[in-house]
């Protein structure tokens, strides 16, 4: 058992930084067991005050410590476990420290480490503090100049900023000296040595200037960095036209790295990548691939500004840099891929991850109030929902007063750490609006739930729309509050025409409410007939909502509604509700013959597009569908779904495999929209087709495997065979291994599809992939594709009756906390989920959670998810 109860963090108790740093000179003598750090910091008390001098360092084996340059005695200053401090020092002076690491032992991949052979580092978002002693919080602002020394093997020595010089060492040994010019804080500093070939291209700024771009990656993999770059120079030309932002050194530089906890890190000037979402190329990457990397390439760069140039002021403020980043990124995709369907997918994101996490004992606010790791943090709820408030804040100000308000915060707060506060306060003056309520959707945590209700008078012609909202309390807020929605709205008539109205004498065919107490009705009139009510357009308020609405209403949005989200969003209510009638023991035989009829009708559409017409024709993920029932039996419910996939594959045969096969892509793969819609359409048609017990149906998986002329269609033939199973699943998955053996990005596929494999056997095949020569759980991206695709993606084989699956996933967060904390922490949140399930399952869960927490020397990350999960 744990000695100690690790202490909580808390916002109420922020104080400014005792100490500043305003300018630091670092020296890296880079060896991979003996690594020695340099630090001369240019330092000065921060108010009227005689506190001692107390820096964060972790892991750090001291050499000397001295202040003004003279050496202090071990009487003079003090060094444990996590800080140094020196009780009597100036009011300004220079701090000269040097320290020892061993990067090549660094197994938690924070600070500086090594992966595949080359040093690297990852500071947020208290790596830093591995690396030298430190003020490690984001309020410290310092300017970095940094001097790399290295055998000359390490062919490239790169920092933040710009080069100012380099050359050759005695010995065989090169140097480098790197400076930035912008105050950072310390969890944005990087440092890459090693070989790497580099992909070299410019961009010429909306102000004429020339920046270099430099994307650096393994030897003979700069081809695979063309599409990244690609996206770069889109995203920089965007953030140009859509908030004015120009990029502000003359160098940017992206590295990509084999072993990396994150997804990518922005870093000013050097962002450091998981090379997962970097390398692409049409026979080693997905579309989805693709996509990923155009996102968060696009996000990243972004963070230029909403990030780095305006920082946080504390890391509870972490959603105003990822929320707002997140936003911006979301605007990008809608351009590059299609508002509607970037919208529906951001939107089934948020869901899977968010709404679930607000439902369970990890539910937080967007801005927490507390924490033991910040690392635990990095959360949907701070990602997707901190972006989809600023898109509510967007929709109650207008498109202009947001704009005029985002000038108004970089202007304002360029070049400092700021608040939540003040970033809002910057729309309230641009928009004249009292934004005051709405900050309560950072304080308070949740998922909304909405009812709407409507009443038509047809004498009068007019309708009245009753919205009511009730916020459930969560684990950590018992009492909730109304919060302020908006709800974007119009009317059709029953042929699916859309209905004009008069609303407070003004025509119009759509309008906003907003819901800011707890119910709210209002009055359309000039309603010619009964309407069909298409509420919450484009998703605009991150709610649950339910509605009047016969099922009738609900095929002919699906069949017409003018705003693609809610037809789209038609369709899965109408799926959700016959799978879970099913699941619990009534089926409507009738009802999914008639959803089977509407979605072939919406398939031979041909004023949709075929992105979107894939996700018409994929239906809820059972983890959503869990989230709508409680107690859950996830085994009735993939039953039930597995069944409405049967009736639709039988009824639609004849156009699945007329899409299969009018959809075949002969000619030169492309990665846009267009050419990764068709694609997705097609294997969309052949995963259905999968469901069908036709003896051919295994024949044609296996022959679009055969034939597939890139990765995306040789993974779609591949999970097709994989849901049919059999020895023709066997013989692809032998054959897709022996060929990609040597590239570690496909063979994380070849695990992580196995991993959702459904079937009885798949457990056992999983717990012997473990021990398979390719496994390394050292490496996070082959444990995520392993271990939390099976966690997360394959719910009726996690919750087996047994408990095996818990089982399975608590050993796995237990082996991996010993080396790696912050990944291990990562695989807690699948556990979190006890209560809502059936008693059977959720006592078995809650008992692989308790044995987590009895482990001696559990790290504070795991610690804290776990006993918060069993709350």
């Amino acid at each position: 058992m744990r000695t100690e109860t690790p202490q909580a963090i808390r916002l109420s108790e922020y104080r400014p930084p005792a100490f500043l740093v305003d300018e630091v000179h670092l020296t890296f003598d880079l060896q991979p067991n003996t690594t020695r750090v340099k630090a001369r910091l240019a330092v000065r008390r921060d108010g009227d005050h005689a506190e001692p001098l107390v820096f964060n360092g972790e892991r750090l084996k001291p050499v000397s410590v001295a202040v003004d340059g003279r050496r202090l005695t071990d009487a003079e200053h003090t060094i444990d476990a996590e800080f140094l401090t020196i009780p009597d020092v100036p009011d300004a002076f220079t701090l000269e420290t040097e320290v020892e690491i061993d990067p090549a032992n660094n197994r938690a991949l924070e600070g500086l480490y090594m992966s595949g052979g080359r040093f690297c580092t990852q500071c947020e978002a208290e790596g830093f503090r591995k690396i030298t002693f430190w003020p490690d919080r984001p309020d410290v602002l310092s300017r970095f100049t940094v001097r790399i020394e290295a055998d000359r093997r390490y062919q490239r020595l790169l920092a933040n900023g710009n080069r100012i010089e380099g050359g050759e060492l005695p010995g065989g040994r090169h140097y480098a000296v790197w400076n930035d010019p912008f105050p950072k804080p310390c969890y944005l500093f990087a440092l890459v040595a090693g070989e790497l070939d580099v992909l070299e291209d410019k961009l010429v700024t909306m102000s004429g200037r020339t920046v270099d771009l430099q994307i650096y990656v393994d030897p003979g993999m700069a081809p695979r960095a063309a599409y990244a770059m690609d996206a770069l120079k889109r995203s920089m030309t965007w953030d140009e036209q859509a908030y004015g932002r120009e990029y502000d050194l003359d160098l940017f530089m992206i590295v990509a790295v084999r072993d990396f906890n994150f997804g990518a890190m922005e870093n000013k000037g050097l962002n450091i990548f998981n090379a997962s979402l970097l390398l692409a190329d049409p026979a080693t990457a997905t579309d989805l691939d693709y996509e990923r990397i155009e996102a968060v390439v696009a996000h990243e760069y972004f963070h230029n500004w909403t990030g780095n140039r305006i920082t946080c002021r504390d890391w509870f403020q972490l959603c105003l840099k990822e929320g707002l980043t997140v936003f911006r990124e979301q605007g990008f995709c809608a351009d590059m891929r299609g508002e509607a369907v970037a919208r529906i997918k951001a939107v089934k994101a948020l869901r899977t991850r968010q709404f679930a996490e607000d439902q369970g004992p990890l539910a937080h606010p967007v801005r927490p109030s507390s924490y033991m790791k910040i690392e635990n943090f990095y959360t949907a709820t701070i990602y997707e929902k901190g972006s989809e408030v600023i898109g509510m804040l967007k929709t109650l100000v207008g498109a202009d007063a947001f704009r005029e308000g985002m000038d108004l915060y970089f202007a304002r707060w360029d070049g400092h750490a700021t608040t939540v506060e003040a970033f809002i306060q910057c729309f309230a003056e641009a928009s004249g609006k009292d934004l005051s309520r709405f900050f309560a959707w950072y304080e308070q945590a949740g998922t909304p739930r909405v009812s709407l209700r409507r009443s038509y008078d047809a004498a009068a012609k007019t309708v009245t729309l009753t919205l009511t909202q009730a916020n459930p309390p969560t684990s950590s807020q018992p009492e909730t509050q109304p919060l302020p929605l908006p709800v974007t709205l119009g009317l059709m008539d029953h042929e699916g025409r859309t209905l004009a109205f008069e609303r407070d004498g003004r025509a119009m065919d759509e309008t906003l409410v907003l819901l800011d107490g707890e119910t709210v009705s209002v009055t359309l009139d000039g309603v010619e007939s009964e309407p069909v009510v298409s509420a919450l357009r484009g998703f605009s308020a991150p709610v649950v909502l339910t509605t009047d609405a016969a099922a009738r209403e609900r095929y002919v949005q699906l069949a017409s509604d003018p705003d693609l989200f809610n037809r789209w969003e038609a369709g899965q209510d109408l799926a959700a509700g016959l799978i879970l009638g099913r699941a619990a023991g009534k089926p409507d035989e009738v009802g999914e013959e008639r959803y089977a009829e509407a979605l072939g009708r919406a398939l031979q559409d041909q004023a949709s597009d075929e992105a979107f017409k894939a996700l018409l024709l994929t239906l809820p993920a059972e983890t959503d569908l869990a989230l709508l029932r409680s107690p859950v039996d996830p085994a009735a419910i993939h039953a039930a779904r597995d069944a409405l996939r049967l009736r639709l594959a039988v009824h639609l045969d004849d156009e699945l495999r007329r899409l299969h096969t009018g959809l075949q892509d002969l000619g030169e793969f492309s990665p846009d929209a267009a050419g990764a819609g068709r694609r997705a359409l097609r294997n969309a048609a052949l995963e259905l087709m999968a469901a069908n017990p036709r003896h051919e149906t295994a024949e044609i998986a296996a022959g679009h495997y055969r034939a597939a002329r890139n990765m995306t269609d040789m993974i779609g033939g591949l999970n097709a065979l994989m849901l049919i199973g059999g020895q023709a699943y066997e013989d692809a998955l032998a054959d897709f291994f022996e060929r990609f053996k040597a590239e570690p990005l496909v063979v994380d596929k070849w695990f992580a599809l196995q991993a959702r494999d459904p079937s009885e056997t798949a457990l056992g095949r999983i717990l012997g992939l473990t021990a398979h020569p390719a496994f390394d759980a050292q490496n996070p991206n082959r444990l995520r594709a392993l271990v939390s695709s099976f966690a997360n993606f394959n719910p009726v084989r996690f919750h087996e009756p047994s408990g095996a699956g818990y089982r399975f996933l608590a050993d796995q967060i237990i082996a991996v906390d010993r080396y790696n904390p912050m990944t291990a922490a990562r695989l807690v949140d699948p556990l979190g989920g006890w209560k809502r399930l059936v008693p059977e399952l959720g006592m078995k869960m809650r008992a692989e959670l308790e044995r987590i927490v009895a482990v001696e020397g559990l790290s504070r990350n795991v610690y804290e998810l776990a006993t918060r999960a069993l709350d």
